[in-house]
């Protein structure tokens, strides 16, 4: 159970970040609240409110960054996209909830008949979804994109994205210091702070050392934020000049090192694929290969619930190289198709909340397959309506920036996108394996639709020219202090 410290935390974090965006420019106090909140907030600790969503450390982050453009920094942050697709994606994600409560409506009983007897015990069960619930569902669903819009509005420039890669590259050096004590220590720092474990302590092993997951819901999720550390590195290495690039040469091998003791196979190897990618390819380049990314994670569940991905002889293949790891990817696969036949009962809106898309014992009502990646969760809640507008959005975002940039040249894109994307799209992978789409994600994603509509819709959101050279864009508070300094 959370302590004192952890609900003190959750509801300090309000006021810290109001703090934030009285005392910050805007990007910076935006990237502080939903990056700083992911990392440091507790997890599974909530606040269980009437008819509304649980209030954890994504939710209020996220409630708190629109809050303070909202009220402190008086920044607009508009609801919806400029382009057509992306609008009724965007609204068929939010409103994709009222089918879905609508249509679970019924309770799921747990019930046991003893052998020769005529009673039935009524156990334990579900309960349906309600009118009530119709509000709580769609609200849940906004707070999800609020990271999104905020990103699309306020950092979606090119230097708003260079603020973002060195705002992962600074959290990433200051989250290598706990994780270093954990992979030496054990796994204990949200126990010693927040008074609880967040996971199974057992899944925190690998082979005779420890994997870190200080704050995090997993490992995993550490793992896959540090290659985002890694990939940020690199490509402000690759933009930097002189002293600058040297640094941050340095500071790519350095987190490098730390993502190799997170243990994570997965991330390792994205990071071993992603970093000279990212070092050495072009601008568009990187883009195109984020989007085929992104594709095959839309289309993996299609072609699982086909039964056309070969699932034996990727285990068998795993298993050359780790009987262990082969185990675990055999145990995640066993669960899909078991949740995958409990989501073709109901497959076009889902089974909605209350863990209800679970394959459960049908007497006491315990659960006995565990979901994994993030798209059986989604499928299995929202059906092919949910999914589909989700992964939309995802996609849709590097597909606008694709077509936004694939006339320009690399001299002309910004230097940091190709970064962003990448990350976006080593996550949307991840997301087969792992329920790893939190805040930051979307925050990425906003960041890429924000930008690629700046080139397709010129005078977006800036009604005035901006002064753009190469690929720096200089805005007019920087412009009249050079000028000024130039006079002197």
């Amino acid at each position: 159970m959370p302590n004192a410290i952890a609900y003190m935390m959750l509801m300090a974090w309000p006021v810290a970040a109001l703090v934030f965006f009285q005392r910050l420019p805007l990007q910076r106090a935006i990237l502080l609240c939903l990056i700083g909140g992911y990392l440091l907030l507790p997890p599974l600790a909530s606040f269980d409110l009437p008819l509304v969503p649980d209030l954890d450390k994504f939710s209020i982050s996220s409630i708190m960054a629109l809050v303070g453009c909202l009220f402190v920094a008086k920044a607009p942050v508009p609801f919806m996209p400029r382009h057509v697709f992306m609008r009724v994606v965007v609204a068929v994600f939010v409103l994709c909830a009222l089918p879905t409560v609508l249509s679970n409506t019924d309770a799921i009983v747990f019930q046991s008949i003893p052998h020769s007897s005529p009673i039935t015990f009524f156990n334990d069960q579900l309960p349906g979804l309600r009118w009530r619930d119709l509000g709580s569902v769609v609200i849940g669903q906004l707070i999800v994109l609020i990271p999104f819009f905020i990103a699309r509005r306020h950092l979606s420039t090119p230097e708003a994205h260079r603020e973002m890669l060195l705002a992962f590259c600074i959290a990433g050096f200051i989250y290598s210091v706990p994780s270093l004590i954990e992979i030496r220590l054990s796994p204990q720092m949200n126990v010693w702070i927040y008074g609880f474990f967040q996971h199974e302590f057992a899944q925190m092993m690998r082979g005779d050392g420890f994997r870190p997951i200080v704050f995090l819901p997993h490992a995993l999720w550490l793992a896959l934020f540090m290659l985002s550390a890694v990939l940020a590195a690199t490509a402000l290495a690759r933009a930097a000049e002189d002293r600058d690039k040297m640094r941050y040469i340095l500071g790519v091998f350095y987190l490098f090192c730390i993502l190799y003791l997170c243990k994570s196979l997965a991330s390792l190897a994205y990071g071993l694929f992603f970093t000279p990618v990212v070092a050495l390819a072009s601008f568009r380049s990187q883009i195109k290969l984020a989007l085929l990314i992104a594709i095959v994670g839309c289309i993996y569940p299609m072609l699982r619930n086909t039964g056309v991905i070969p699932v034996e002889a990727i285990v068998v293949q795993v298993e050359e190289f780790s009987a262990e790891r082969a185990q675990s990817l055999g145990y995640r696969f066993d669960n899909e198709k078991l949740l995958l036949e409990r989501a073709a009962e109901k497959p076009l809106f889902g089974w909605g909340g209350w863990g209800r898309n679970l394959i459960r014992d049908a007497e006491t009502g315990r659960i006995l397959s565990i979901p994994d990646g993030h798209w059986i969760i989604a499928f299995g809640t929202f059906g092919w309506l949910g999914y589909l507008a989700e992964m939309s959005i995802l996609t849709g975002s590097l597909a606008l920036l694709f077509l936004a940039t694939r006339k320009a040249s690399d001299s002309a894109l910004s230097p940091y996108i190709s970064c962003i994307a990448l990350i976006l799209g080593a996550t949307m992978v991840d997301m087969l394996l792992n329920d790893t789409l939190v805040p930051v994600t979307w925050m990425c994603a906003g960041a890429i639709l924000g930008y690629a509509e700046r080139l397709l819709y010129p005078g977006l959101f800036d009604p005035r020219p901006s002064l753009f050279h190469g690929r720096q864009k200089m805005d007019a508070r920087s412009a009249n202090a050079r000028l000024t300094s130039m006079m002197k």
